[in-house]
């Protein structure tokens, strides 16, 4: 069972990365003061500029950092918070130095947006598979008709091949963000493929529905797509995973892609 939106959003690791760069806040004002008067660091207005600045963004990282560490996230959260606050103070600084309107910044957060949407909370950014992942699956499907979904289809390259080479098989894609699901679907216009493309979370899919699971996920999501496969497809159906494993169960074949750098795992059902 799902567990309830409200908890499903707090469990978001940038929503925790968010809350301790706000904790973070009073503890650096308060260190930065205590530093100052100990003549350890220049107070931030003494007009010595951008380093002292700097040196605050700093410490707000290092304590964002220690903060996100406590609030169990990976270490890889530890990082982006240490760094964020610098990134954000040397942003602004590059922004005055090439006098870049505000409407830039706002241009480049809604392009973002649109092509990243809920990745703070389902922690699956964009990954493009390739041609070689593309044909290591196409290797592995049945010679029969096949209903098959790829789910989290980006720009749709792997859904519009498999049209492309099995018209015998039923494919679509499901994509959450806006713009790489609009892409995609223009793409199946304008070459007139068969392969058909949605806009939505997987989640809300019935896996059921289908012979062929794709997934080219992230490590934070296997679990998750796991007990979701394991209890809705049928028996005799497949689900695919590009690079990332499920640690519940070893799959139950691994293949080496044609370009011999990545594996795609296959558990059958």
């Amino acid at each position: 069972m799902n567990a309830p939106a409200p908890r499903r959003i707090w469990r978001a690791p940038a929503l925790r990365a968010l809350l301790a760069q706000l904790l973070a806040f009073p503890l650096t004002l308060a260190a930065v003061w205590l530093l100052a008067r100990a003549g350890i660091l220049p107070a931030a207005d003494d007009g010595t500029g951008a380093g002292a600045w700097l040196a605050v963004a700093l410490v707000q990282g290092a304590w964002a950092a220690l903060l996100s560490w406590r609030l169990g996230l990976a270490t890889w959260w530890r990082a982006i918070a240490l760094l964020f606050p610098a990134c954000v103070l040397l942003a602004r600084l590059a922004a005055e130095t090439l006098a870049l309107p505000p409407a830039a910044f706002l241009a480049v957060f809604v392009l973002l947006l649109l092509v990243y949407w809920s990745t703070f909370r389902t922690q699956v950014p964009y990954y493009p598979s390739g041609q070689a992942a593309w044909d290591t699956v196409a290797e592995q499907l049945p010679d029969r008709p096949l209903r098959i979904i790829d789910i989290g289809s980006g720009l749709g390259g792997l859904v519009l091949d498999l049209a492309r080479r099995r018209p015998d098989c039923g494919v679509s894609g499901i994509e959450l963000a806006p713009l790489p699901w609009l892409a995609s679907s223009l793409r199946a216009r304008l070459t007139g493929s068969r392969a058909r493309f949605m806009r939505g979370d997987y989640e809300n899919l019935n896996f059921g529905h289908y012979d062929v699971v794709f997934a080219y996920l992230s490590p934070a999501a296997m679990s998750a797509l796991w007990r979701k496969a394991s209890g809705e497809m049928r028996p005799g159906s497949m689900l695919l995973s590009y690079e990332f494993a499920i640690a519940e169960r070893a799959p139950d074949r691994s293949f080496v892609t044609t370009d011999r750098k990545k594996i795609l795992h296959l558990w059958h059902f």
